[in-house]
């Protein structure tokens, strides 16, 4: 983890590498196209304990079949990593019920992040977040400014930036994850300006996703200096070798 001091106040800013599941195998989405999948050899708990060796101090699982189908298809796999490393987990995907949010919880679980329930069903989210505070997360996937769900196959016309106020303001949410769908998976470097819409939403803490491709882009998230921007979500181009995560922790402390 970075720690930087920023007008009085400590900048906590950490990698999340990412573990995306499909058929109990690891996987990585263009864009969230299941079409254009690419599987990879090792088994979900090898990879993470690489993450954890190489410094990760969280690690970002989601249940891709779960997203698709509303149902958690991957458990076992989820379980598995989590007997493997002693670092953090977060797991998204699919956690429509409170009954999938607590199976995770009880298995050790330390945060769940709900997308498309938290979009449909703020009754849920309002009594998820009562009974479990911070260990609840909010993914909030966006395309041009809007919110898609259903593992971005299903669009709408719920704007980002006052529907996240409002889960701040009124149902008490303390961290959202932010991806822009367009450039996950594509290396593009991060939506900046969008990014920094969300961080403007006073006391929310958020985590960013989709984009990263290089150093430089990591170097770019910090040169913001939001004290909220916990850090980053990085998948693709961990897999592809453009960049290394020993050298992504040790960036922010340079």
């Amino acid at each position: 983890m970075c720690s930087r001091h920023f007008e009085g106040s400590i900048l906590r800013f950490e990698i999340f590498p990412a573990i995306d599941l499909m058929g109990g195998k690891v996987v990585r989405l263009q864009q969230g196209d299941a079409a254009r999948r690419t599987e990879y050899a090792q088994e979900p708990a090898e990879m993470a304990r690489e993450f954890q060796e190489a410094g990760a101090g969280r690690i970002h699982v989601v249940d891709l079949d779960g997203a698709f189908s509303g149902e958690s298809k991957n458990l076992e796999a989820i379980k598995a990593i989590r007997a493997a490393v002693t670092v953090e987990i977060e797991v998204g995907g699919g956690i429509r019920t409170r009954e999938a949010a607590e199976t995770l919880l009880n298995a050790g679980i330390n945060y769940v992040v709900v997308g498309t329930k938290a979009l449909e069903d703020e009754r849920f989210l309002k009594t998820l977040v009562e009974a479990h505070g911070a260990k609840v997360i909010v993914g909030a996937d966006a395309r041009n400014g809007f919110l898609s769900t259903r593992g971005w196959t299903a669009d709408t016309k719920i704007e980002v930036i006052p529907f996240l106020t409002h889960l701040k303001t009124n149902v008490g949410v303390a961290s959202v994850i932010f991806t822009d769908i367009a450039r996950d998976g594509m290396f593009t470097s991060p939506n900046y300006d969008a990014l920094e819409s969300v961080l403007a939403i006073p006391g929310l803490e958020v985590i960013a996703s989709g984009g990263v491709g290089s150093e430089d882009d990591v170097r770019g998230l910090l040169a913001l200096n939001k004290p909220n921007l916990r850090g980053v979500i990085v998948g693709k181009a961990l897999y592809d070798g453009r960049v290394d995560l020993r050298r992504l922790n040790s960036i922010c402390s340079a």
